[in-house]
């Protein structure tokens, strides 16, 4: 049975067997999206992820339960085929927080702070079973793509200096983010959330993405949220809200702050070797627009007290993302290099 053949299947196998199937734009997995009309007017999503592509639901559904249990607002899930990667959602609407922004840029401020809310609801309770650590192992590894895929694809060669790079990085990373301790969600950003006013406090933050949420820093998600790599958040706004997070969670600020700037430093250069890849090894090109962006958070986490070794490092190890070095990541659009 091919994917088309197994989608309809699915579909008809729960009351939606008569909706319009309309495609939703999908995100940066292999992962793909219908919105259904059902005949009496409701609505609903479609999830189709495919196993054989790597994909599977199974986070998904447990993090949307977890979720929905604490009061949040994740889709609700009607009808699921864990084997084949079909899921039917419940539909959240359109109201994307990069979209109301762009149509209301004034709500900037009260929705960011209601999603700064629904994080602190998250992180009170205990995470749910399951859930691998974020620790600093595993963000050591994923900061070096950044050197395998960005740096690589511009140079031509992987940097000879990712292993003391690692080892670095690694030995910060533990002293100044600890034991994970909280669920973090990983991909809390403005592309992710929807603005949902009419329910009431931390639900009014709807979630999508949260199938790689694991174990992590209470500053990662916040810091996710605040240095968006698809669009500028306001700085004073950044600085209000650590101090607001900060003073709501009972957190001591200083030591708060040295881990949000590091995983700041880890994030973005995750992001760098991922965009780089995205366009390189998949094709799309348009993730390579961002990188300045990403960059300069980088730039400006590493210009932090106590970075000053990490930041000579980095800045000797990877080339800046000059016009030329973009134009090079584009040329290379989906020839599918091997670090």
């Amino acid at each position: 049975m091919n994917r088309m053949d197994a989608k309809r299947h699915f579909i008809e196998g729960t009351d939606w067997a008569e909706a319009a199937i309309a495609p939703l734009a999908g995100d940066a997995s292999m992962r793909k999206y219908d919105r259904l009309w059902h005949p009496d007017g409701r609505s609903a999503v479609l999830m189709d992820a495919p196993p054989e592509k790597g994909e599977d639901v199974r986070p998904f559904v447990r993090i949307a339960r977890h979720l929905l249990g604490l009061g949040l607002s994740a889709p609700q899930i009607h009808a699921a085929d864990e084997r084949r990667g079909f899921l039917l959602l419940e539909d959240l609407g359109d109201a994307l927080y990069a979209r109301v922004l762009e149509a209301e840029p004034d709500l900037e401020w009260p929705i960011y702070e209601a999603a700064g809310d629904a994080l602190i609801t998250l992180h009170a309770a205990p995470p749910p079973s399951g859930v691998g650590p974020y620790d600093a192992a595993e963000m050591t590894r994923l900061s070096a793509l950044a050197y395998e895929w960005y740096g690589a694809g511009v140079t031509g060669q992987t940097p000879a200096a990712i292993d003391q790079f690692s080892t670095t990085f690694a030995t910060l990373l533990q002293e100044r983010t600890g034991t994970p301790e909280v669920l973090i969600l990983r991909d809390y950003h403005a592309e992710n959330l929807l603005w949902l006013p009419d329910r009431d406090g931390p639900s009014r933050v709807g979630q999508l993405d949260f199938q790689d949420a694991m174990l992590g820093h209470r500053a990662y998600d916040l810091m996710s949220l605040l240095q968006d790599a698809r669009r500028d958040v306001s700085p004073a706004l950044e600085e209000a809200m650590i101090g607001q997070f900060t003073s709501s969670a009972r957190l001591d600020e200083p030591s708060f702050r040295l881990a949000y700037d590091l995983l700041s430093v880890q994030r973005n250069l995750r992001i760098l070797g991922v965009f780089a890849r995205l366009s390189m090894a998949y094709g799309r090109v348009h993730y390579v627009d961002y990188i300045p962006r990403v960059w300069a958070y980088l730039i400006r986490s590493l210009e932090r007290p106590g970075m000053a070794d990490l930041r000579g490092r980095v800045l000797r190890d990877l080339p800046d993302p000059t016009p030329e070095a973009l134009q090079i990541l584009r040329d290379k659009c989906a020839i599918h290099p091997l670090p």
